[in-house]
């Protein structure tokens, strides 16, 4: 049986780097009352959900135009990784969902898993947390992945310090 957590709701969610820009490793971390869960995502995983996030809380506020707008404000000192990190898995892909009744978003984190895997023994982490969290965590993590290297805006891939060949630019150096 696979591990699965369902945190609800959580305490904290966050997400945050270790290493030098390059060869940083990205970190998702939620925890509740009992524990604080960790996983590794990647810099463009981030950005999606930074993206795909943003539209859903538009979305949601479109479509319940009678709950209150969640909160822009956070405290970068409380977006902090929390230690030990100690990952349970990659993250290979992650979704969102919202139950009205509680007025919660939940993150969904599944892991990497090959092909050949079933499905059912893939590992699946719950992270329920408020909109106001979530607004937190989106503008916390495009914080964290601007501290990185610049992205090629032909491309969409990290730029070295020394350039790199873009695949869009017939793999001219940029």
């Amino acid at each position: 049986m696979p591990l699965r957590f369902d945190l609800k709701p959580v305490h904290h969610i966050t997400t945050g780097t270790t290493g030098e820009p390059g060869k940083r490793v990205f970190y998702l971390q939620a925890g509740d009352d009992d524990e604080t869960i960790t996983v590794i995502i990647e810099k463009i995983q981030l950005l999606s959900l930074e993206k795909g996030a943003s539209q859903f809380l538009t979305d949601l506020e479109e479509r319940y135009p009678e709950i209150p707008p969640a909160s822009d404000d956070y405290n970068p000192d409380d977006m902090a990784l929390r230690k030990p990190l100690d990952p349970l898995f990659r993250v290979g892909n992650l979704g969102l969902g919202y139950d009205e009744e509680e007025d919660l978003i939940v993150l969904l984190a599944r892991e990497v898993s090959p092909d050949d895997v079933d499905p059912d023994d893939v590992q699946l982490i719950r992270m329920w947390c408020s909109r106001s969290q979530m607004k937190a965590l989106l503008k916390y993590g495009l914080i964290v992945a601007s501290q990185g290297r610049p992205l090629c805006p032909h491309c969409g891939q990290p730029i070295d310090p020394e350039g790199h060949f873009c695949p869009k630019r017939n793999g001219h150096k940029h």
